[in-house]
């Protein structure tokens, strides 16, 4: 039977959506940096976007980004892949064998092959013998970090600076400058003026010591956005995460589609635990992913299975974590005056929904969170540990009304069954 699909120009979205979406992006943009640099100059929290702070976000981001990139591929298949945090071990595994012997290049390439063996491992359980998706996933979870704490003894027991729990020291990814831009950013950032000097930090975190994993990072991401939606590829594999039966009747081999979404799934994810390892840290150690491969699946959720959406999402765990790291009680305490300002805008949008109830009690936690932010100067500790994830729950509560998974998505399918 001869493959009938859609050209491949009909999956772009149209030219009048896609703008009125970088309106928003950009209004949205410009809200987030005008809240920061009123939060820096009323709270006197000079660290909540500094450039230091800024890059730490973005570097603590990129893991995230790349494990929920992952799922996003396995989902708009239709498969959902739990085992993220496990191919996130695998990478990280890989990373530390193959850099410490091979350099960075070849530990990028072993980490995705370790996490590509995850992928695939996950793709024959759920695709070829039918396996719950959610007990594949957590099984390789299981495996994985059981696996990775065994060979991580082998690798490393004996190596200079190793141990039977992390690897020896490796060596970073080449980075760079900008030339000029750079510079100016950083001259602005220091200059300390309202929303200026906030700008400023922002360009100077992208532009300064930026390094080559992270434009890696982000290619991966706008050219899953472009192969996903602009190309005839994608619209057949998305077709096998809505209707996997519809693009049966249409010639599409919906196993081949679904095997190679969660064997690219397992590579990103091994990328993500290879980022994690070389850039992020300064070697592979036992335990190192904590949850992060969960935290990426939260972010693609909230994004609504889209490469912008998850990535803003990464963006704003990473930022919360590096706040919280550098800065400790002082940032977070200056970000309860954003977040009491984002609920009382809340309650007006509820209002005007007509959802009374919900603006009660947006207006009440407000009015609580205003009072801790005018009553105390900092967060004690523990708090600020919670900071990331409480932040994650917020925004998915709040993003859960909009949010839109694929219609077959985690469905077993079988060759010639209906629906």
């Amino acid at each position: 039977m001869s493959t009938v699909v859609a050209a491949p120009q009909s999956t772009a979205p149209p030219a009048s959506g896609r703008r009125r979406t970088r309106l928003w992006v950009s209004v949205w943009l410009l809200v987030g940096l005008l809240a920061l640099a009123t939060a820096r100059v009323v709270a006197d929290a000079d660290d909540i976007d500094s450039t230091g702070t800024l890059r730490a976000g973005l570097v603590l981001a990129m893991p995230i980004a790349l494990a929920g990139l992952g799922g996003l591929w396995s989902e708009r298949a239709g498969v959902v892949n739990i085992g993220l945090e496990g191919m996130m071990i695998l990478g990280t595994l890989g990373a530390g064998y193959y850099t410490y012997h091979f350099g960075v290049w070849v530990g990028l390439l072993g980490a995705i092959a370790f996490g590509a063996i995850g992928g695939v491992l996950h793709a024959v359980a759920t695709i070829v013998f039918g396996v719950d998706h959610i007990v594949s996933g957590v099984a390789i979870n299981i495996i994985a970090a059981g696996a990775a704490a065994f060979l991580a003894e082998v690798f490393f027991s004996g190596l200079e600076g190793g141990g039977p729990t992390q690897s020896p020291s490796l060596p970073e990814p080449p980075s760079f400058d900008v030339p000029v831009l750079a510079e100016a950013s950083s001259d602005l950032a220091e200059k300390g003026w309202f929303l200026l000097s906030d700008a400023g930090s922002v360009v100077a975190a992208l532009t300064n010591n930026m390094s080559v994993f992270t434009l890696l990072a982000f290619a991966a991401l706008a050219g899953s956005g472009w192969l996903l939606w602009r190309t005839a590829f994608g619209l057949r594999l998305r077709s096998c995460g809505e209707s996997p039966s519809s693009a049966e009747t249409l010639g599409v081999n919906v196993y081949r589609y679904k095997f190679l979404a969660v064997t690219v799934s397992g590579m990103l994810a091994g990328f993500a635990g290879c980022y994690l390892a070389v850039v992020a840290s300064s070697g592979y150690a036992n335990g190192q992913t904590n949850g992060r491969g969960f935290i990426g699946l939260a972010a693609m959720i909230f994004g609504n299975w889209r490469p912008g959406g998850l990535l803003a999402g990464s963006l704003l765990f990473g930022y919360t974590d590096a706040a919280r790291l550098r800065s400790g009680g002082e940032s977070v305490h200056a970000l309860l005056l954003i977040l009491a300002v984002g609920l009382l805008l809340l309650a007006v949008w509820q209002v005007r929904r007509g959802h009374r109830t919900s603006a009660i009690v947006a207006i009440v936690a407000a009015v609580v969170v205003a009072v801790w932010f005018a009553l105390t100067d900092a967060i004690p500790g523990d708090f600020t540990q919670m900071t990331p994830y409480v932040t994650t729950l917020l925004v998915l509560s709040l993003a859960s009304q909009r949010l839109r998974m694929p219609a077959a998505d985690g469905l077993r399918y079988r060759r010639g069954e209906a629906g």
